[in-house]
């Protein structure tokens, strides 16, 4: 895991839409949901090769929160980075937390697959 690194204030992250930032040179996607949990996952789409993902839709699956991308419309899961649609596929899943009313992520993990 690397160090946390400041994204921006809380109060300025929208709810149900994601935001992109560089932390430690990769592009982490940064999401607030209606429910107030925060997650960070990759911004890289596995599927069209494009850094989209802070773009993609927020919605939920079940009771498990998601982003579908809005290139080709495959979802993923917010929480774990699967992918609904093909579980072979996931995105990197980062840790996220707000201090001192800061949004911050620590880069955990490596995408499984391309």
């Amino acid at each position: 895991m690397s160090a946390f690194r400041s994204i921006c204030p809380a109060s300025r992250l929208p709810v149900d839409r994601g935001v992109a930032a560089l932390v430690d040179g990769e592009q982490v996607a940064v999401f607030r949901t209606a429910d107030g949990d925060l997650h960070a996952v990759s911004n890289h789409d596995p599927f069209s090769g494009a850094m989209v993902l802070s773009r993609g839709i927020v919605g939920s699956r079940g009771d498990r929160s998601t982003v579908a991308s809005p290139v080709y419309k495959q979802v993923f899961d917010l929480a774990t980075g699967e992918c609904v649609d093909d579980p072979e596929v996931r995105l990197a899943v980062h840790e996220v937390r707000v201090r001192n009313g800061m949004v911050e992520v620590a880069l955990l993990t490596r995408a499984l697959s391309a």
